[in-house]
């Protein structure tokens, strides 16, 4: 098998339960050094207007929700969805029942709604999960309204995992972080697709005073982790080495593009 073709099944294991998504959360809650919070970051960034269709696919645990929905004007259809039903019970769990919106088990390989029938499609930090991306973004582009934005966030190239292993390689640590959509090379990869493609960045960083809380971090990432295959001990004092007046800094790349037809 290609390793895209394995890589389905791998992502499946890691979103079976809510337990990982919410370890990878709960580290930049309790750390990040920009205040705002990515979320609200990229909220921020929306442009809703009153009776716009919505959809979310990957939706996850709809962290992006908890705090804003309260922003949303009633009249706009909100249809959250992801790949996992898992997610998409977790989902439905934190936010519940309301008018306006609604909750499906949806694969962006296959999204099951009629052509340009959304003025507003997400897709946040799950693209590179895709094994057919090609694929995904063309149906992406078939259910978005012709004037509708496409607004996707990833990750970068010089982030978080890419600094642990770094600082683990002389015990084996190496970065084996799914690349497939990042900043770096997602703008090649969407004006393929659409004829406006907007980047922005999101300025942040994490200072750990906890080095278990990373630890767990690492271990939700299973074989994707830069620590896979060391032992946890090995890891902590190597970090813990690292720290400066009880803290570790370590550098985020995270950001959001913004596509037009």
């Amino acid at each position: 098998m290609t390793e895209k073709m394995n890589q389905r099944p791998a992502v499946e294991r890691q979103y079976e339960t809510a337990g990982n998504l919410s370890t990878r959360i709960s580290i930049h809650a309790k750390y990040s050094t920009n205040p705002q919070g990515f979320n609200n970051w990229v909220f921020s960034h929306y442009a809703f207007f009153p009776g716009a269709k919505i959809l979310e696919l990957g939706c996850g645990t709809g962290e992006i929700w908890k705090s804003n929905l309260s922003q949303m004007d009633g009249s706009v259809r909100l249809t959250l969805t992801d790949f996992s039903e898992r997610m998409v019970l977790a989902a439905k769990e934190a936010l519940g029942d309301r008018d306006f919106l609604t909750y499906n088990v949806v694969d962006i390989e296959n999204i099951p709604y009629e052509a340009n029938s959304f003025d507003r499609v997400i897709a946040n930090m799950m693209l590179y999960h895709v094994p057919n991306l090609d694929r995904g973004l063309s149906e992406v582009r078939r259910v978005l309204a012709e004037d509708g934005v496409f607004y996707c966030a990833t990750y970068g190239e010089n982030g978080i995992t890419e600094y642990v292993a770094d600082l683990l390689k002389e015990c084996g640590g190496s970065c084996s972080a799914n690349q497939n959509f990042t900043l770096q090379n997602g703008a090649g990869i969407l004006n393929r697709y659409f004829s406006d493609v907007q980047r922005l960045d999101y300025e942040d960083s994490l200072a750990v005073t906890d080095i278990e809380d990373l630890l767990d971090y690492m271990d939700s990432l299973g074989d994707m982790s830069p620590a896979a295959g060391i032992e946890r001990d090995i890891i902590r004092k190597t970090l813990n080495r690292e720290m400066e007046d009880g803290v570790l800094k370590i550098p985020k790349e995270y950001g959001i593009f913004i596509c037009r037809k």
